[in-house]
């Protein structure tokens, strides 16, 4: 069953007078518990497709569905398009519920700790954790993700006291306490070593075996590529394979 599919995606961007093509006609799926790459050298379109994906840009034409919701139903897609009030409240809901992000920049709070940083998409808003957990099992469940992501001793410690590794380990268990049955990751090692980049990527795959999750990355790194069950590839904007 795919739980992510694209169907005829364009996406064209205003750049002064002229227009540009970012995705030209892009259609594929992916399956739940896929571990997935869309993969392309810079500026093919790889990162706006996952942004599209992950409902933070919209398209131009075509159709996107999560999880099997038709996202941009009875919404006309148009290159000026504006986001009215009750499309961004589903988008916004569709977001929480359905997708978890990993950042290439980690993008932690400073002033809170692992603990804290992990928690905090809990406390944004309703989720399938929030909906479906007591207090008590979210706490266990957050205590869970910290440990499995080897973080346990450094719980109570901030971003500041933590390495490059330690932090996108921090990430990766952000993204996964809501309990989303997607993850997007942009680029995840482009900012560790590549001890700590093998390291990050065993670890997701161990979690995509064990908790079921399907993760979708946006790389040109050979590395994820190869661990990839599901490659997409892009070359300017348009897909080569699906």
């Amino acid at each position: 069953m795919a739980i992510i599919e694209l169907k005829n995606i364009d996406k064209i961007y205003k750049m002064e007078q002229i227009q540009v093509k970012a995705v030209d006609n892009a259609s594929f799926s992916i399956k739940k518990g896929e571990f997935a790459a869309i993969s392309g050298p810079s500026g093919s379109g790889k990162s706006t497709l996952l942004n599209i994906i992950g409902l933070v840009d919209t398209p131009t034409n075509g159709r996107v569905f999560v999880d099997g919701i038709d996202i941009y139903e009875g919404t006309k897609l148009s290159i000026d398009l504006k986001i009215t009030k009750s499309l961004d409240k589903k988008l916004t809901k569709l977001r929480r519920n359905k997708l978890g992000f990993i950042f290439q920049t980690f993008n932690l709070i400073p002033v809170l700790n692992v603990q804290e940083n992990v928690e905090l998409p809990l406390k944004l808003g309703p989720s399938k954790a929030n909906d479906t957990m007591s207090q008590k099992e979210i706490k266990e469940w957050i205590d869970f993700l910290i440990d499995t992501v080897g973080l346990s001793q450094w719980k109570k410690h901030k971003p500041s006291e933590l390495s490059g590794g330690q932090r996108q380990r921090v990430a990766i268990a952000r993204a996964l306490v809501t309990k989303a049955p997607v993850i997007l990751a942009d680029e995840p090692t482009a900012n560790l070593d590549s001890k700590n980049g093998d390291q990050i990527l065993e670890l997701m795959k161990k979690l995509n075996s064990e908790l079921e999750t399907t993760f979708i990355f946006s790389t040109h790194d050979a590395k994820i590529v190869s661990m990839s069950d599901h490659v997409i590839k892009i070359s300017d904007g348009k897909i080569l394979n699906q």
